[in-house]
C-alpha cells in the first residue's frame, strides 16, 4: 500500500461540463431492501446535494477537490491499455471524471447520481465522449448483470450505508474482467475539524455528538473488495491538505460541495458559543503561521477486477522449481555448495 501527501490552497476554478439527463426509477424486478444497519440519511444527503447545486457559480468554485481526485483516478484508468465502450461514473455529482477523458479512452460515460440537480448543473456543455445522465441511488443499482466495461466512483461511496452490498452490485454489473476504480474519503479525513468540535462541545456542553461523518479505514478496504468478489485488488492513499482562511470557510465549502453531515443521529443545531470555541481551538491546535488553517482529506483509492479465466493465477503450492532460500543465500537455486576448483 502506498501513501502520499500533497498540499493545496483553496482557490477558484473555472469548470466545464455537458449533455442529456434521464431520471431512472428502480425497476420492479429489483426487490432489494435497504441495509438494516443505517448510519446515513440518504434523503437528507439528496437534499444537501440538490441545495448545493442551486447557486451554479458558487458550486463551481468548490469543484477543486473532486476535480483533482478525478484527474488522479483517470490517470489510473489510463494505465489499463484498452478502449472501453461503456463506463459508469457512480456518484458523478456535477461531472468531474468527464473533464479528464476523451474518445480515445471510452465511447460512452453514464453519469449516475442521487441528485438530479447536480446532474443538470452543467448539462449544456458538450464533450467528445457521449454522455447519458441517470438519477440513481448508489445503494440500488439498475444495471443488468455483465453489462458494463468499467465502473468508476469518485468520492461518493463514503455516504453509502451498505458498502459491501454496493460493491457486490457493482461487481455483478461488470462484464468478466471488468474493472472497478474508486476513491473514497478515509478515516483521517478532517481530523482537525473533528477534534476541534469534540473539544469545544465537551467544554461548552458537557458531551460530544457526531459532527463529522464516520468513514472507513484503509485496512478495511482490501477485505471489503475481497468480500465483494473482486480479484487482483490494489489500494493506495493520498493525504491532501487544503489551507483555508478559517474553519468557517471550510464548513462553507463542504456545504457547497454537498458534503455536509448526514448521520442519522446528528444533532440538528449547534450553539453559537460552541461554534466560536471550535474555531478558536482549530486555529490554536492546527493553525499555520500565516493565520490560515489546514484541512486534511485522506483519499483511499481502490482497484478491483471481476474474475475471469483470462486473468493470471498463482501456481499451485509446491510447484516451484527454484528454491527461494538458496537464491537469497546467493546460490543458483539448486545448490549452495562452492566449487573449490
Amino acid at each position: 500500500m502506498l501513501q502520499k501527501t500533497f498540499s493545496l490552497n483553496r482557490s477558484n476554478f473555472s469548470v466545464k461540463s455537458f449533455s442529456c439527463i434521464k431520471k431512472y426509477s428502480i425497476a420492479a424486478n429489483q426487490q432489494q431492501k435497504p441495509s438494516a444497519f443505517m448510519v446515513f440519511n440518504r434523503e437528507t444527503k439528496r437534499i444537501q446535494r440538490d441545495r448545493s447545486s442551486i447557486d451554479i457559480e458558487e458550486s463551481r468554485k468548490v469543484d477543486y477537490l473532486k476535480d483533482e481526485i478525478a484527474y488522479r483516478m483517470v490517470d489510473r484508468l489510463l494505465d489499463i491499455k484498452r478502449k472501453f465502450n461503456t463506463i459508469v461514473d457512480l456518484g458523478s455529482g456535477c461531472g468531474h471524471i468527464i473533464k479528464h477523458v476523451d474518445k480515445d479512452v471510452m465511447k460512452k460515460l453514464i453519469m449516475c447520481d442521487i441528485s438530479s440537480k447536480m446532474l443538470e448543473r452543467d448539462k449544456d456543455i458538450n464533450y467528445e465522449v457521449d454522455v447519458e445522465r441517470i438519477v440513481v441511488d448508489e445503494e440500488l443499482l439498475p444495471f443488468d448483470d455483465n453489462s458494463l466495461d468499467a465502473v468508476l466512483s469518485n468520492l461518493s461511496l463514503h455516504w453509502v450505508n451498505d458498502l459491501p452490498g454496493a460493491m457486490i452490485q457493482i461487481r455483478k454489473s461488470l462484464k468478466p474482467d471488468g474493472v472497478f476504480i474508486a476513491s473514497i474519503l478515509g478515516g483521517d479525513t478532517l481530523f482537525e475539524l473533528r477534534t476541534s468540535f469534540q473539544l469545544a462541545e465537551s467544554e461548552r456542553e458537557g458531551g460530544i455528538s457526531p459532527r463529522v461523518s464516520p468513514m472507513t479505514n484503509t485496512r478495511d478496504i482490501g477485505s471489503l473488495l475481497s468480500r465483494a468478489g473482486f480479484n487482483l485488488t490494489t489500494i493506495d492513499t493520498d493525504d491532501i491538505v487544503v489551507n483555508y482562511p478559517s474553519m468557517f470557510e471550510l464548513i462553507q465549502d463542504l456545504r457547497s460541495m454537498g458534503e455536509s453531515n448526514a448521520v442519522l443521529t446528528r444533532r440538528p443545531f449547534l450553539k453559537r458559543d460552541t461554534l466560536l470555541s471550535a474555531s478558536a481551538i482549530y486555529k490554536e491546535l492546527y493553525g499555520n503561521p500565516d493565520g490560515s488553517v489546514p484541512a486534511t482529506f485522506q483519499i483511499i483509492y481502490m482497484i478491483g477486477w471481476k474474475p475471469d479465466v483470462s486473468q493470471p493465477k498463482p501456481l499451485s503450492r509446491g510447484s516451484g522449481q527454484v528454491s527461494l532460500k538458496e537464491t537469497l543465500k546467493g546460490g543458483d537455486g539448486k545448490s549452495n555448495k562452492s566449487n573449490d576448483n
